[in-house]
């Protein structure tokens, strides 16, 4: 597997800005990761400097996206309070009448930008909450290390709107679990990059409006930290195009075990492979050609038996599960996986392997819901992300933990998460149409990371492209408008939606 983006992307973006091998505006860093990458610009920018431009962003993400009214800034000790503090008098200077609640002594250079505050201090309670039009939670940021509970959580859950500094208490920046209670926010303004918290759920549903501020942190800090997550962005990998010289093999072939009793979920996982620009897709009919050959005319059905097929070097690329009996996996798998063919496994693959991990070794890509998740590898908990790198290492594979947050994990330890998609995606088959997805771009002679993260993009994209209510037929008529979007040369913004 590769480490990085390919020397495409390398080009689109210059080598000085891929610490690590990746666009560094994708980069999700987790909490401690931003605290040490936060040290390394300090001895450039004094975190003073920082805080006060952080602070500044929260005013004018208040200005420009909520209309005027009272305003409570409520502060914690640390540097996000600092935060609070310095947009409480920027707030006061634009006219806004603001008043701050501090809920503990202000530390360090927090303690700066409190002395700077000359306006009105009031309690840390819920009437002064009450009598606030907007309450600004600059209490605990997302490095969080304790519950938000007891007097704070009252607090916080007496506002009517908030606004989140960085992210809305509570919410743990590492994982997006909830620690306590955490309110939802309107508005949260995150500083440098966004972190996995903000994309991952529950926490990612109560971030409001995200707006994530340059603060002039220099971009070489990133070098002295190995952030290995990702938001998952056509810029981390490269898709082949198609040229003068391309022929169906070329383009790749993808090799389907096809079920005698469910041949639906192999059929939509063919159709999508060869909307994806699969060169040629085949089924291999285990249980008779007869179910599958009144299917698209441009679907080849096998009738061999598998070993007789196993042995065509020219198919590399197999789909085993969708559709499957575990008797049928049971015949199929094991055989994939000796002959050394690049495997893609779902759906019936993960009961064969309930509690059984290692019988999945050897494949190149899992794609697992959260339910055939837990099956397998056991609850993930709080940490999703880093259950996923685990299944990774565990396995061998790549792990495609499907969900509206889907995460792509590698053996490595690299991992993306993709919030690029649409809820119309939550219908029958669609897991189906992303298996033959994934498999159309491994069998183009992408690394099964770079494929598994491209084809779940693809997927999103194609879901967003085809209108609400689908059903997973409907993905085949965008898919290739999906391709061609996931190779077009756009650099990413450090911000999904709402840059600065």
């Amino acid at each position: 597997m590769t480490k990085g983006p390919s020397s495409q992307a390398r080009r689109r973006f210059g080598s000085s800005s891929l610490p690590g091998g990746s666009p560094q505006a994708l980069l999700l860093p987790s909490p401690s990761e931003m605290a040490a990458i936060d040290r390394s610009a300090a001895r450039t920018v004094p975190v003073s400097v920082l805080m006060e431009y952080a602070g500044r962003a929260v005013a004018r993400a208040v200005r420009r996206f909520l209309p005027p009214g009272r305003v409570l800034v409520l502060c914690g000790p640390g540097n996000n309070g600092g935060d609070g503090y310095v947009a409480a008098r920027h707030l006061a200077a634009a006219g806004w009448p603001v008043a701050v609640a501090g809920l503990a002594a202000p530390q360090r250079e927090a303690a700066q930008a409190a002395a700077a505050w000359d306006g009105p201090v009031v309690p840390f309670d819920t009437a002064e909450v009450a009598r606030a039009d907007i309450v600004i939670d600059a209490v605990f940021g997302a490095g969080l290390s304790r519950p938000v509970a007891g007097h704070v959580a009252e607090v916080l859950r007496a506002a009517r709107r908030v606004v989140a500094v960085d992210t809305p208490s509570g919410v743990d920046g590492a994982t997006g679990a909830i620690v306590g209670y955490a309110p939802a926010a309107a508005l949260t303004v995150t500083f440098v990059r966004l972190k996995p918290g903000h994309l991952l759920q529950p926490g990612a549903g109560l971030m409001g409006r995200l707006v994530c501020a340059d603060i002039g942190v220099p971009a070489r800090v990133f070098e002295d930290v190995a952030v290995k997550t990702w938001r998952n962005d056509p810029a981390l990998w490269d898709v082949p195009a198609q040229t003068a010289v391309s022929h169906k093999y070329s383009r790749g072939v993808v090799s389907i075990c096809g079920g005698a009793t469910m041949p639906g979920a192999a059929r939509l996982s063919a159709a999508a492979a060869r909307a994806s620009g699969a060169g040629l897709v085949r089924i291999a009919a285990l249980g008779g050609s007869d179910l599958y050959r009144l299917g698209a005319p441009g679907l080849v059905v096998d009738d061999p038996p598998l070993d007789a097929l196993l042995s065509d070097e020219r198919r590399k690329v197999w789909i085993c599960g969708p559709g499957l009996t575990e008797a049928e996996v049971d015949t199929c798998l094991p055989a994939l996986l000796g002959a050394g063919k690049a495997v893609l496994a779902d759906a019936g693959a993960f009961a064969v392997a309930a509690g059984q991990p290692d019988r999945l070794r050897g494949a190149a890509v899992l794609t697992p819901h959260a339910g055939e998740f837990r099956r397998v590898f056991g609850d993930p908990g709080a940490d999703r992300l880093a259950a996923a790198r685990a299944a990774a290492d565990r396995t061998g594979a790549v792990v495609v933990l499907k969900g509206s947050d889907t995460i792509v994990a590698a053996p490595d330890g690299r991992a993306a998460v993709n919030v690029h998609a649409s809820p119309a995606l939550a219908t029958a088959g669609s897991g189906d149409t992303l298996t033959g997805v994934i498999g159309a771009l491994l069998a183009s002679g992408m690394p099964p990371w770079d494929a598994a993260a491209a084809g779940v993009w693809m997927h999103g994209e194609a879901g967003l492209r085809a209108g609400a209510w689908i059903v997973a037929e409907d993905l085949d008529r965008t898919l290739g408008d999906a391709r061609r979007a996931a190779s077009r040369d756009i650099a990413p913004t450090p911000c999904p939606a709402e840059g600065w």
